[in-house]
């Protein structure tokens, strides 16, 4: 699988930005995709997933009620909606693929995602 991410940039704190990730599969309908996130000196940490029919959502607490992460199977592509961002969500941004995570939980567990975007950098200014 092969993850291109996209959309970051400079964004003001409470505007709303929109990140895109395209996978180049054919069963794209069968992942699990997740956003994390790295910071300046930093471990990378998770922000979002969703399964492979969009009906399962997780966030991070740190996200949750201002982000909102989507997928249209049909242009194999998920996005995340990044409103009222913070400086502290500034971070380099990455998608991630896995098929067959069986519970809610596992998609939020970085080890579990063996494909990887190579990211897209948030800046969100004060």
């Amino acid at each position: 699988v092969q993850l291109q991410a996209s959309g970051g940039g400079l964004v003001q704190a409470g505007g709303s930005l929109r990140l895109s990730c395209v996978a180049s599969v054919s069963t794209f309908s069968t992942y699990t995709m997740g956003w994390f996130r790295q910071a300046p000196e930093k471990e990378r940490e998770f922000v979002a997933a969703i399964n492979w029919s969009g009906s399962t959502t997780l966030y991070a607490d740190s996200v949750k009620g201002r982000f909102t992460m989507s997928r249209d199977n049909d242009k194999n592509t998920v996005y995340l909606q990044m409103n009222s961002p913070k400086p502290e969500d500034t971070a380099v941004y990455y998608c991630a693929a896995e098929r067959f995570l069986s519970t809610t939980q596992a998609m939020g567990i970085m080890r579990r995602y063996h494909a990887w975007g190579q990211g897209t950098l948030v800046t969100v200014s004060s």
